[in-house]
């Protein structure tokens, strides 16, 4: 039997499932704890999002992002010309990389007017529509103009006529979400209720937030079939020293780290030294976890149903196993759960050393 691939030998077609359209999940279910949770361990276990404090232990650390999602798609006009731009990286308190289209009708020096009192001038152009936007404001009132103008960014896969709608600008936040920045949820999160968090406080479950500013790059499909070739979008994240110090203390005491979404993963194991020990950071972070990585920091990952050919679908396949994760997801299939950003959650395991493929 071949064992598994080595990161450079692995392609994209590797990452491939089929996808029912209909299991795309329009719109969370409700209460959103409802959710059903695949539990993918030695066996697969079906569960809903209401038993994750029976599948937990005491004294395991639930890691979670308390990024707050911002109306990061404007629609605005150059001149006669109509420009659609989404914000996905903040440069500055004045200045984002945004994807315009149709980004052929912009140069350099182009003023954007999204609205008489709101407008942003072109600073760069780089490939795949992206552009650089310098706002005629900055910090707490190019929020509120956001706040105002913008639209909530919803992934390309919910269909809304125009948009999306007033139950979007909740349905689309976490229970935590406390820092602007992020132009995608942290999806992973929105699983979760008061409700759940007094259970899990119940069941000794300590739990303690980091920051990632989910970008919309979390949406670009991976063009190379080569996989390793890929580039990353960077996406700013930060862990304070009060959480570090959380981390490093169960670490030490054998207690288990529970992240809740890829970004919460990704932002620990940007940090973690060889030991799993995690220190105070704030930066960018481009990591891409291929199988092969070597985990240090996390044990379990609660995350949604990525899709097929996805940089996340990548990233669970080296956290649990690519063979275990393309049979989950098989099962998750057959048995109607609900995929994407509104949809159910898996509460994966990561293999031991050596363990699955």
């Amino acid at each position: 039997m071949a064992g598994p691939k080595e990161p450079a030998a692995l392609q994209l077609s590797d990452f491939d499932f089929d996808l029912p359209p209909d299991r795309i999940a329009q719109r969370p279910v409700s209460p959103r704890d409802a959710a059903r949770l695949l539990e993918v361990g030695p066996a697969l276990v079906d569960l809903t999002m209401r038993d994750l404090p029976g599948r937990l232990r005491a004294g395991d650390l639930l890691v979670y992002n308390d990024t707050k999602v911002i109306k990061a798609r404007l629609a605005g006009r150059r001149g006669t010309a109509g420009i659609q731009a989404t914000l996905h990286r903040m440069i500055d308190a004045a200045t984002w990389y945004a994807f315009a289209r149709p980004a052929k009708k912009l140069k350099v020096g182009d003023r954007i007017v999204f609205a008489p009192d709101f407008a942003a001038t072109v600073r760069e152009k780089g490939d795949g529509g992206e552009v650089m936007l310098h706002f005629d404001c900055a910090g707490t009132q190019l929020m509120a103009a956001l706040d105002k103008y913008g639209q909530m960014p919803l992934p390309p896969y919910v269909k809304r006529a125009g948009g999306g709608d007033p139950r979007d600008m909740q349905d689309y936040q976490t229970v935590w979400a406390a820092r602007e920045g992020a132009v995608a949820a942290s999806t992973a999160g929105l699983h979760f209720t008061p409700a759940l968090l007094g259970a899990l406080d119940a069941a000794g479950v300590r739990r303690v937030a980091l920051t990632l500013h989910v970008g919309a790059g979390t949406f670009l499909p991976v063009k190379s079939e080569n996989v390793a070739e890929h580039r990353m979008h960077a996406e700013w994240g930060e862990i304070g020293p009060g959480a570090a110090a959380a981390v490093n203390r169960a670490k030490a005491e054998g207690r288990r780290i529970l992240a809740i979404g890829t970004t919460a993963l990704r932002v620990l194991e940007t940090v973690a030294d060889p030991g799993g020990r995690v220190k105070p950071w704030s930066g960018e972070t481009q990591l891409f976890v291929l199988p092969g990585f070597a985990f240090r920091a996390v044990d379990l990952l609660l995350t949604n149903f990525h899709l097929p050919r996805s940089t996340l679908f990548m990233l669970v396949a080296a956290f649990a196993g690519l063979e275990r994760m393309r049979a989950a997801y098989a099962h998750a299939i057959r048995e109607r759960y609900r995929f994407f950003s509104y949809g159910d959650a898996c509460l994966i395991h990561r293999a031991a050393p050596g363990g699955p493929a």
